[in-house]
């Protein structure tokens, strides 16, 4: 018997033998952790992890689906906008670009108030966009769309972006807009934000020692309609901020979370 051959399939086999028990050992430890985190309350899972999170609504409320249509622009929609050169530049007439003969400075410390008394004065419908963010990369301003004090979060169809200088003054913008927005479909009871909160930590999207400093409601673009493409559907959303800085989105009809495409993830930052 070649004795040495003889060894090395049993050491093979030993070692096949412990890969997997291995495996199944972390398989079943897995499963365990997986068994006690969906039977923990979740503020017992946060408070282990260090996770803070401000008082928490325990009244449920309803909302409803929005849809709405791309707003087309017309020359009479231009007429009251001053001082401005406008364009409408793309080929389905729903992005207006402006560019102002007289610059606006932006204080350093960014004052939202100041700015959407600009937004009511120079934009077509301003009052209805909400400040959003102030890009640093391409030094700009970012208002998203609203209905009822309520943001459509990262919604390119309802959109208007304020481009500054290197001297902090407003010297052009890009606009899209949302119409006939409409409810729809009867009012649907929304989850609580702690249940968005359960669905982003138990998915891993907010780590510990983390602080959740708020949560809003909002509407996320749901689908775009098939009958028009210029049709959207908007769903209830819980927005949820973690550390002041980074945005997650939680549907608040069926807690499902929302992946951001990389664009987004970059404007949320």
């Amino acid at each position: 018997m070649d004795w040495n051959r003889t060894k090395t399939i049993f050491i093979m086999v030993f070692l096949i033998l412990d890969l997997f028990l291995l495996d199944q050992f972390m398989g079943k430890k897995s499963d365990n952790k997986y068994d006690y985190m969906s039977q923990t309350p979740i503020d017992e899972l946060l408070k282990e992890e260090n996770i803070t999170y401000p008082p928490m609504p325990k009244q449920k409320q309803k909302g409803n689906y929005l849809v709405a249509k791309t707003k087309v622009f017309k020359k009479d929609d231009l007429k009251s906008l001053k001082d401005q050169d406008l364009l409408i530049v793309d080929v389905e007439r729903t992005k207006l670009v402006g560019t102002f003969k007289n610059k606006t400075k932006v204080s350093e410390k960014l004052q939202t108030s100041e700015m959407d008394l600009f937004m009511k004065e120079n934009i077509f419908h301003g009052e209805d966009y909400s400040y959003w963010a102030y890009d640093k990369t391409i030094n700009s301003i970012v208002y998203y769309q609203d209905f009822d004090s309520k943001i459509f979060y990262n919604n390119s169809k309802g959109k208007v972006t304020l481009f500054l200088n290197e001297d902090r003054e407003i010297v052009s913008y890009e606009q899209t807009y949302l119409e006939d927005i409409e409810e729809y479909n009867e009012p649907k009871e929304m989850i609580l934000p702690i249940k968005a909160i359960e669905a982003l930590y138990l998915k891993g999207d907010i780590p510990p020692d983390s602080e959740i400093t708020n949560f809003q409601p909002g509407y996320y673009n749901s689908l775009q309609s098939n009958t028009s493409s210029s049709s959207l559907l908007l769903v209830p959303t819980w927005r949820i901020i973690v550390d002041d800085k980074n945005d997650l989105f939680v549907n608040a009809f069926d807690g499902e979370v929302i992946e951001l495409n990389t664009e987004e993830k970059i404007l949320s930052e």
